[in-house]
């Protein structure tokens, strides 16, 4: 990797990558954070009927982790849900018998991604995203899909996902994305399956191709937001991740845009 720093006036930042046999030209001056904030609060984006995330001081024996309740410093627990509480990326561990972690599955965190914005189609009350709306569409060397469902409001990034039967991916999409290949799944919804399907899990399962011919390299990244100005095509992502030993956690999807 090829990183041109011109100068500290604000000048554009360039990094040139080898990515897939391919050289492409990076602006790193001008990252898109697809993420959602994660706030303790009931506008804040949730799902799998979980509660809002929680930050509290550590209190005990005398000790008060607040500055403004008398305390010394700030000292705070946090308790969340990674499925449920936001921006976050899984692995094969998230349905599988056996016990994975994001961290040993993800193997990469820089890759070229495409940008995708998708209608889903009403079928029998539900909206879905079908095969056909994928093909042909896919570019050279893309290894991961960002898909922007529409319509695109802001409220995505406050909305309780719970008991709505959000949109999902049709099965047969999801094995055209991973037959075409797509390693990183990223979408701006709670999950690719549909929020009640009986544990079926149906996306999961063929994405992974779990349990007969696990992909523990693939991932799955959910509740992401696409800003409207972010315009379909390729792009350089960079899948941050934190570090928990877990079978997901919160995430940082980030993408740069190419100089073409």
């Amino acid at each position: 990797m090829k990183i041109e720093l011109l100068d500290s006036f604000g000048f554009v930042m360039t990094s040139t990558i080898q990515i897939n046999n391919q050289q492409i030209e990076a602006d790193l001056s001008k990252p898109i954070d697809l993420s959602i904030t994660m706030r303790p609060a009931e506008d804040c984006v949730r799902a799998w009927y979980v509660e809002p995330i929680k930050i509290e001081p550590v209190v005990g024996d005398g000790f008060i982790g607040d500055v403004n309740q008398g305390g010394a410093v700030n000292f705070r627990n946090i308790f969340f849900n990674p499925h449920g509480n936001g921006t976050h990326t899984e692995c094969v561990g998230h349905i599988s018998k056996e016990t994975y972690n994001i961290l040993d599955c993800l193997q990469e965190n820089f890759m070229l991604a495409q940008v995708i914005s998708i209608s889903p189609e009403e079928t029998n009350g539900d909206l879905v995203m079908y095969k056909e709306q994928f093909e042909g569409k896919l570019k050279n060397g893309v290894t991961a899909i960002v898909i922007r469902t529409l319509p695109n409001p802001q409220s995505k990034k406050s909305t309780n996902y719970s008991a709505t039967n959000p949109s999902y991916l049709d099965v047969e999409a999801t094995k055209y994305l991973r037959d075409n290949g797509i390693n990183h799944l990223l979408i701006d919804l709670p999950s690719v399956d549909r929020e009640e399907d009986e544990g079926a899990l149906l996306s999961h399962h063929a994405f992974w191709e779990y349990p007969e011919n696990t992909q523990k390299h693939r991932t799955i990244t959910e509740l992401i937001y696409v800003p409207d100005e972010v315009v379909d095509g390729v792009y350089l992502l960079n899948l941050q991740t934190a570090a928990f030993e877990n079978d997901a956690t919160p995430s940082r999807p980030v993408l740069f845009s190419i100089v073409i």
